[in-house]
């Protein structure tokens, strides 16, 4: 902890003077740890999620394992909704300037205009065994996952499919430690990381505040980071303070990747080896909240689709906010835990209601703090479950 602390540190040191050439030094570095775990992070979504229920099919708890994980996993993105909505109410954010608003273009508007998002979900169901693999589609792949999972765990254990589980236990271990030096190596991406924001924050890239609306938005974040989780975990009877501590690892790589899929193999190895959560727990619940837990952008939807609406003149009742509610928790768990995933999924939204979604042009620049924020709450959220359904299993 203390090198990855210094590694950070560094790498703000480093970010504030903004020196052109060390910029680009640093963000290349940056690249290179962020598509290595992303190279990664496909494999291992899909071992974990196929081994596990291969294993667990013939113990036959896996119905009740992934019962519980569901069962955490709408109650922490519902609370975070929740908790946004209530500071959305509370805060009460104005209107933007017209002008502003009118002047703004935003490009990813015309990428969307035929895109609802009933095509999103449709996106999601797989025509093609090799293209979710090449498209990195996670949602995709983890229903492959759990059919080919299932399949092996109902199917009768001749001698040949034997040998199939057995390879797939094999290339995890394989992977695990792949795995294992990334993450040996990681102070050195920390540093890029770090100096990649702090050369942003100096530039005033990320400096453009929307006010009260950044504030519900990081407000939201923050309570459900250090609260509401604690508290559920506190209703488990977990030390919240000590499970966050054994998490940081994974908690601060999703704050420089701002990818929980990125980040999905340092929270499994964190998990397992620092937090001490069974194994095939871990491998199951993990893989399984990286696509489906979202925390942060549960808020980020609904408190980004109220406020676009406003600014748009539509009238906003205390039904559509409730209404609102259910469709951000329902679309942040069909979102994939990809850099800014939420943020097109929200500008997509919009679009189909036909809200100014220009605004998502102004709210573009300090994304990147918000993206990070959300993400790191992610992974926490994921760890909470993890510990938790950890617990109910034993």
């Amino acid at each position: 902890m203390l090198v990855w602390l210094g590694a950070l540190v560094l790498g703000v040191v480093l970010g504030l003077p903004t020196i052109g050439w060390l910029d680009e030094v640093m963000n290349f570095i940056a690249s290179v740890y962020t598509r290595l775990f992303q190279l990664l992070a496909v494999p291992t979504i899909v071992l974990a999620v196929i081994t596990t229920l291969a294993s667990l099919g013939a113990q036959g708890d896996s119905g009740r394992l992934f019962r519980t994980t569901l069962k955490y996993t709408v109650l922490t993105t519902f609370s975070a909704a929740l908790v946004g909505l209530v500071l959305y109410v509370i805060v009460a954010p104005g209107n933007l300037p017209a002008g502003l608003v009118e002047s703004t273009e935003f490009a990813g508007q015309s990428e969307l205009s035929g895109f609802s998002f009933k095509d999103h979900f449709l996106s999601i169901v797989p025509n093609n065994i090799v293209r979710p693999f090449l498209e990195g589609n996670v949602l995709s792949l983890v229903l492959i996952a759990f059919a080919v999972g299932l399949a092996l765990a109902n199917i009768k254990r001749t001698e040949g499919i034997e040998i199939v589980v057995k390879a797939l236990h094999g290339l995890q271990e394989l992977l695990f430690k792949l795995i294992h030096w990334l993450i040996w190596t990681l102070p050195v991406g920390i540093v890029a990381f770090a100096e990649q924001l702090a050369s942003q924050v100096s530039a005033g890239v990320a400096m453009e505040s929307l006010g009260k609306y950044v504030l519900v938005i990081i407000g939201g974040n923050c309570l459900q980071f250090f609260v509401v989780l604690p508290l559920f975990l506190l209703s488990r009877g977990l030390n919240p303070v000590h499970t966050l501590a054994k998490m940081m690892p994974a908690v601060l790589m999703a704050l420089f990747t701002k990818s929980s899929a990125a980040t999905l193999p340092v929270t499994m190895e964190t998990a397992e080896n620092r937090l001490g959560v069974k194994s095939k727990v871990a491998r199951f619940v993990l893989p399984i909240c990286t696509t489906i837990n979202m925390n942060g952008c549960a808020a980020f939807i609904l408190v980004t689709s109220l406020f676009v609406m406003q600014n748009g003149g539509m009238p906003i009742s205390f039904g559509s906010m409730l209404l609102w509610l259910v469709i951000s928790v329902v679309s942040a768990i069909g979102n994939a835990g990809v850099p800014m995933g939420c943020f097109f999924l929200t500008m997509s939204l919009m679009t189909g209601i036909g809200a100014p979604v220009a605004i998502m042009g102004i709210i573009l620049p300090i994304y990147t703090i918000i993206d990070m924020i959300e993400t790191a709450e992610n992974v926490w959220s994921d760890s909470c479950v993890a510990a938790m359904t950890d617990h109910d299993m034993k």
